[in-house]
């Protein structure tokens, strides 16, 4: 394979051209490289090899055979691959530049394609139009108003044309597929076969880290595309550690007010590159290390100043070293941290974005994330990172009071800055150079960004000018509804769909051709009938029908919304063929696979459960309900008996009395359970669920912790009166203990071969379950619930250890709780006469609970040595108790012929 063609794909893959002369190349095909790195997109389409290129042979299916036809090499196999290469490169970084990173093109698509002169001549619209329509994928639209779009459809055609000798083909069709996602209204899931070529594609430069670098942060960018979170962090990682770069999150004493008097540990970011670099190399501008933050040329994003009255601009650390003496980055000052790599910095904006993306809810998201995005504020060093930066920081500041101002405007900055072309701003080259490292948003969702932060403010107005620039028709029928105006909503829908109300896009067709109806993409047309049906319930059915024959059968949207319009209404028959329909299409959406799921549930359809909860799973590993239905699920898998379901299908109760469950399944509800929990900590009834199956599979530690769980957070939320415990469960774990012989010499290991045995410690029962069964008695449950039963089981359990005090002072508890022991105290009903033969059963049920503790004091009396103060201590408390029970039931039960044995039980205790 010829490696000449190899310092060429290097420059355009780092977008830095530094190609010696070489006589294998023509000078051709070396000029036209060099210009493209260096931005001048328009010299190389225009070039003769692109006009030939261009040349169509017809202008119908203008990106269909027509176009693709003419894609040809010529006899220099090697030489043609590397130009088609290279004209495929300016067609994306010219489609970029138009769409995401400025300035304005000044190219169009009408400029490079050649049409015959006896074909229908084209224009700028209708070439957009065709390539919008060519650009929708899994029924999801592009979005209709992309600028040039037929550049990114050429790309996509010229990058599909089969390649013998280009080594990087694979890259650039990674990055091809990142920006075409982008462009779609959802992202929809590349298939298998194309996500397995890039993961097996060898990369030709791996020795050299930064390129390694590249590649592994670009394979997580598209991953983190799909939400895709933990395999996204795994390239991230992989990135940080071609690249070398050291970091790591800590603190270290500092100040964030101006009026703080006290010194406290702040979060930082300690960060490092080992990448050689030069600042002044990289973007023509060279960063002011004496004072992060600033820099000495204006091609980067103004920053804007807080100009908060009590909040620091950054915060000031006032110590030198931070607070883990213990860190690799021991020897870095918090205050005057090294300038990294931009590719570094594109690593820390990635890895901030998985941790806003794996911890949403957590309170301590975004102090995680500010540390990080600050770490790259502070060295601008390219124009696109550092965009991102102010971006990241924008949507972190949009929820605090103080910072919400700089935000706003701030994203309003970055939004004005795209079509720049003063001599001052970064030129082109510099734009591009990190573009793909980074997941920076296209002009229209920036846009579209700003306008729902204008929502959140309240500026509903200047959110819905915006949406209605955009032609993001959805986004202004929220607005009207919004402002109580729902029926505007659906006249802007209506007028649309009949061709009355006209979009940009088609007013220049429209004043030249004469067109008095307009022609709408299928995939949008079909979006637009969801709309509706969303607006029109009671026609809902009949739009979404609609949509999806219009569609062709590809809308995923229209399926989504029928299957949930027939949930709702408990036709779960129905909602399985819709939604089976629309994951199908789009197997990314969790939610559809969850409701899917629940409508399985409910048809007693086990397997499609488990297969629907799964992929919830799969998608989002911290989705605890999806978790807890799979368990669910697998406890069903193979019954005969049918069981009651809730909507969550969380339900796991009593699943154990089924017997036709087999092992293995309860095994995977068990370990479903588990992984659940890890997401849904504070989530009782799934603890509950997870103790019974832990008890059924023999997992009786772990059966133990969840108990307490139980216990613990139903106390929390509804206080003593609304504990929780399954006495069950409490008394097979203390059998559990008392099984095994008390004395831990005994347990022993008895081997085959008749050697010593040795102390076994199953954490199942015995002496290893006894820790957690003591800790979940004294910690948990004795501190909140008083019961008989309770009391009991723990009585047993002192007995078993020999602790005779604590047994017996248990034992006082349990009758103290139990009918007897209340109706000693005048705290039972039983007294009433009204109750009749009720009374009496309940009383002579309390007749035997006092013979009981007669008994238990005869047993362990004389074996306590301090308390109950042996022999005489115990008869005369004995003697107390059936005194006090015959004094408070004598005038009620005395005629009843069990109360002979009272009174025997007396003689007995002054006789011993």
């Amino acid at each position: 394979m010829p490696l000449h063609t190899l310092p060429i794909e290097k420059a355009l893959l780092t977008g830095k051209w530094d190609v010696q002369t070489t006589e294998s190349i023509q000078k051709e095909g070396l000029e036209i490289a060099e210009k493209v790195v260096n931005g001048s997109f328009r010299e190389a389409l225009t070039s003769s090899f692109a006009r030939k290129l261009f040349s169509l042979s017809s202008t119908d299916d203008l990106f269909g055979q027509a176009l693709n036809g003419s894609v040809s090499l010529s006899q220099d196999e090697v030489e043609s691959e590397l130009l088609l290469l290279i004209v495929a490169v300016a067609c994306l970084h010219a489609f970029v530049q138009a769409n995401y990173t400025g300035p304005d093109l000044d190219i169009k698509p009408l400029d490079i394609l050649v049409t015959p002169s006896n074909g229908t001549p084209l224009t700028d619209d209708n070439i957009d139009q065709a390539a919008v329509s060519a650009l929708a994928y899994g029924g999801e639209p592009a979005y209709h108003l992309a600028r040039h779009a037929a550049f990114l459809k050429l790309t996509q055609i010229l990058l599909n044309t089969p390649y013998k000798h280009c080594q990087t083909i694979v890259w650039w069709r990674l990055r091809t597929h990142l920006i075409h996602q982008q462009v779609l209204d959802e992202p929809v899931v590349l298939s298998e076969d194309v996500l397995a070529t890039f993961q097996r594609w060898q990369n030709p430069f791996a020795s050299d880290p930064e390129l390694a670098g590249r590649l592994h942060l670009e394979q997580g960018l598209l991953h983190h595309t799909f939400a895709q979170d933990r395999i996204a962090a795994e390239y991230f990682v992989k990135a940080a550690r071609a690249t070398d770069l050291q970091y790591e999150l800590t603190g270290a004493l500092g100040k964030r007010t101006k009026f703080q008097q006290n010194e406290l540990s702040q979060l930082v970011l300690l960060a490092e590159s080992h990448l050689p670099f030069d600042t002044s190399a990289i973007n023509g501008t060279t960063a002011v290390q004496d004072h992060p933050g600033k820099e000495s040329s204006s091609s980067v994003p103004e920053t804007l100043a807080l100009n908060d009255d009590t909040l620091l601009e950054q915060t000031e650390f006032t110590s030198s070293n931070p607070a883990s003496s213990n860190s690799r980055l021991s020897h870095i000052d918090p205050t005057r941290q090294p300038p990294l790599h931009p590719l570094d910095q594109c690593i820390l904006l990635s890895l901030c974005l998985n941790v806003r993306n794996t911890s949403p809810l957590h309170g301590l998201t975004s102090e995680q994330m500010s540390p990080y995005v600050a770490r790259v504020i502070s060295h601008p060093c390219n124009w696109s990172v550092h965009t991102m930066a102010l971006l990241l920081r924008s949507r972190l500041e949009s929820t605090r009071t103080r910072t919400v101002e700089r935000s706003a405007l701030q994203l309003q900055a970055l939004v004005d800055q795209m079509p720049a072309t003063d001599k001052e701003a970064a030129p082109i080259p510099e734009r591009l150079r990190f573009f793909h490292s980074i997941s920076l948003p296209t002009r229209w969702e920036m846009e579209k960004e700003l306008a729902e932060r204008f929502i959140s403010l309240g500026v509903i107005k200047s959110a819905l000018e915006i949406f209605e620039r955009l032609e993001m028709w959805e986004e202004v029928v929220k607005c009207h509804v919004s402002l109580e105006r729902a029926d505007r909503g659906v006249a802007v829908i209506r007028e649309l769909l009949e061709g009355s109300k006209v979009e940009s896009e088609t007013v220049l067709a429209r004043s030249k051709a004469g067109v008095k109806q307009q022609t709408l993409d299928k995939t949008r047309e079909a979006k637009l009938w969801c709309i509706l049906g969303d607006l029109e319930p009671e026609k809902a059915v009949e739009h979404y029908k609609r949509a999806w024959e219009i569609s062709g059968e590809t809308s995923g949207r229209a399926m989504r919304s029928l299957g949930g319009y027939y949930f709702a209404r408990a036709e779960y028959k129905e909602t399985v063929e819709c939604l089976r329909r629309a994951v199908k299409i789009n197997p990314l959406l969790s939610r559809s696979w969850f409701i899917l799921g629940c409508a399985c549930m409910r048809l007693e359809d086990w397997d499609g459960g488990r297969e629907a909860f799964g992929r919830c799973v799969a998608i989002d590993e911290e989705d605890g309900e999806s978790w807890s239905n799979l368990a669910s699920m697998y406890l069903r898998m193979g019954t005969t008996k049918k069981k009651d379901d809730d909507d969550e299908g969380d339900k796991a109760e009593n699943s154990s009395d089924v017997p036709s469950i087999p092992h293995s399944h309860k095994m995977l509800g068990y370990r479903a359970l588990k992984q659940g929990l890890k997401h849904s900590y504070d989530n009782w009834r799934m603890w509950s669920n997870y103790m019974i199956i832990a008890i059924d599979v023999g997992e009786l530690a772990e059966a133990c912790r969840a108990l307490a769980r139980v216990v613990e957070e139903t106390s929390a939320k509804a206080g003593a009166e609304g504990v929780v415990l399954d006495e069950d469960v409490l008394d097979r774990l203390v059998n559990a203990v008392t099984r095994a012989p008390s004395n831990p010499e005994d347990a022993v290991d008895q081997s085959a071969s008749g050697a010593v045995g040795t102390p076994m410690v199953n954490p199942n029962e015995g002496h290893g379950l006894l820790p957690r069964v003591l800790d979940l008695f004294e910690r948990t449950v004795l501190p909140r619930i008083s019961s008989t039963r309770v009391f009991r089981a723990y009585a047993r359990l002192m007995t078993w250890q020999g602790r005779w005090d604590d047994a017996l002072k248990a034992w006082m508890d349990a009758y103290r709780e139990s009918e007897a022991g209340k109706i000693s105290r005048g705290e039972s009903d039983v007294l009433n006469s009204n109750q009749g033969d009720a009374a009496r059963v309940l009383w002579r049920e309390a007749v035997g609970e006092v013979e009981e503790i007669v008994e238990v004091l005869r047993n362990l009396g004389g074996k306590v040595a301090a308390g109950y103060g042996g022999v005489k201590k115990w008869k005369l408390q004995a003697r107390t108790v059936v005194r006090s029970f015959m004094g408070r039931t004598r005038e009620d039960f005395e005629d009843d012929p069990e109360w002979g044995r009272l009174e025997s039980l007396l003689e007995e205790l002054k006789q011993d």
